[in-house]
């Protein structure tokens, strides 16, 4: 297996009340530094093995863009979020933002943190969302569960979902008047879904938008409460992939 090697570069402490401290780091992973901001709760440390949630932003923002959304959540419910930069602010990208870059970086953390390993979960908006997606298909049976907001598997992607050897949990939540992802194309995705053996939950939220930031601690309390409910059946198994260009 190859040696995962890390380095990390900066530890500078970012919004954070009390004791609690958010960092940004950096660490090496496909020949890229990357970088990515971590929240360790005073909470999750006495919990003794916490759950980890992954958070993957939106085009044209960062991993910071989530982690003030997130934090409130995660200090009374004791769970470490992380949140990583795509490789460019405008989207996800495969190979490029996964699944070998956020394997590298939850293993990473497996090291440095005593996380439970089948309490890993990821949780997506727009860009972020589409991408949370597609790792739920490509890696079924090292993520414990996905939640998106405002976002849909291209149909490119589609194929994608008779790989998947787990029947990954997935919720998504979508606003009625979503401009960029429309009802027809989000349930176009939960129909994909269900004719390949998943049970996706579909919320449409009446009269909402694309525009998550204002309602994020409302539908963050209810993507937790779906989340939480699962775990691994077994020990954290991950896929490998070969790409072609």
């Amino acid at each position: 297996m190859r040696l995962l090697t890390c380095l990390i570069v900066l530890l500078v402490p970012l919004s954070a009340a009390g004791a609690d401290k958010a960092t940004k780091e950096t660490f090496g992973s496909g020949g890229r530094t990357r970088t990515y901001y971590l929240l360790v709760p005073e909470s999750a440390k006495k919990a003794g093995s916490p759950p980890l949630m992954v958070l993957l932003h939106g085009s044209g923002r960062d991993g910071k863009s989530l982690l003030d959304p997130w934090t409130p959540l995660a200090k009374k419910e004791g769970v470490v979020i992380v949140e990583p930069d795509a490789t460019t602010s405008q989207g996800w990208r495969v190979p490029e933002d996964g699944p070998e870059f956020l394997y590298d970086l939850v293993e990473l953390l497996a090291n440095q943190i005593n996380i439970d390993r089948r309490r890993v979960y990821i949780f997506g908006h727009s860009a972020g969302a589409g991408h949370a997606l597609v790792m739920a298909l490509l890696e079924s049976e090292y993520f414990a569960a996905i939640a998106v907001h405002a976002g849909a598997l291209p149909e490119s992607s589609f194929p994608l979902i008779e790989r998947a050897t787990r029947k990954t949990p997935i919720a998504i939540w979508v606003g009625t008047n979503d401009a960029l992802f429309p009802l027809s194309v989000v349930r176009a995705t939960r129909d994909a879904l269900k004719a390949g053996g998943f049970r996706p939950e579909l919320t449409e939220i009446s009269g909402h938008t694309h525009w998550y930031y204002d309602t994020a601690g409302d539908i963050n309390k209810k993507v937790w409460a779906y989340l939480r409910q699962f775990d691994l059946p077994n020990e954290p198994k991950y896929e490998r992939y070969s790409y072609s260009r």
